[in-house]
């Protein structure tokens, strides 16, 4: 197959890395860009675990063509940081305990920092539906929704971090 440019952000950098037609966002960002944090799950965008947000919209990453990101910003939990700081979202799945296994957080934490960028204090039930496309096996979400709700409460978690 013949492979294509694409040129993209990527939590705030430039990115230019060559993609064969058909291949995967998620393939490209964790093998052609080395950023592991969006997880491989079930591949078939059910899970959510490759959740990442382009433009700032939430996209399952492998069900995301890469070369239609050209020109486009991807951001992922590699992004939220701040320095040595953890991004507010991250303090508060810490404090709530909202990580078990870990492996729905990056997706989990994407699609939050989505909501509180559109909705800085949404309601529980908003927060349910934004995390709605994200499996979590370990916690029973509860814990998960306490610590988005907390970061809305801290009223910067959407602001913070690069991506």
């Amino acid at each position: 197959m013949a492979k294509k440019p694409v040129q993209f952000t990527l939590n705030g950098s430039e990115k230019a890395t060559f993609v064969e037609e058909g291949q995967n966002l998620l393939d490209v960002l964790r093998r052609g860009v080395g950023d592991l944090t969006p997880k491989y799950g079930c591949a078939q965008g059910t899970c959510g675990a490759c959740t990442v947000l382009i433009d700032g919209e939430p996209h399952l990453s492998c069900l995301t063509l890469a070369e239609t990101v050209e020109g486009r910003s991807v951001a992922t939990v590699a992004g939220l940081e701040n320095g040595a700081a953890l991004h507010p979202l991250q303090e508060a799945f810490m404090r709530n305990f909202a990580a078990q296994c870990g492996y729905c957080t990056p997706g989990m934490l994407m699609a939050a920092k989505a909501l509180l960028e559109r909705n800085p204090r949404p309601t529980r039930e908003e927060v349910v539906e934004a995390i709605s496309g994200n499996i979590c096996r370990c916690t029973g979400y509860e814990a998960i929704i306490a610590a988005i709700l907390e970061a809305a409460g801290s009223g910067s978690a959407a602001s913070k971090g690069r991506g």
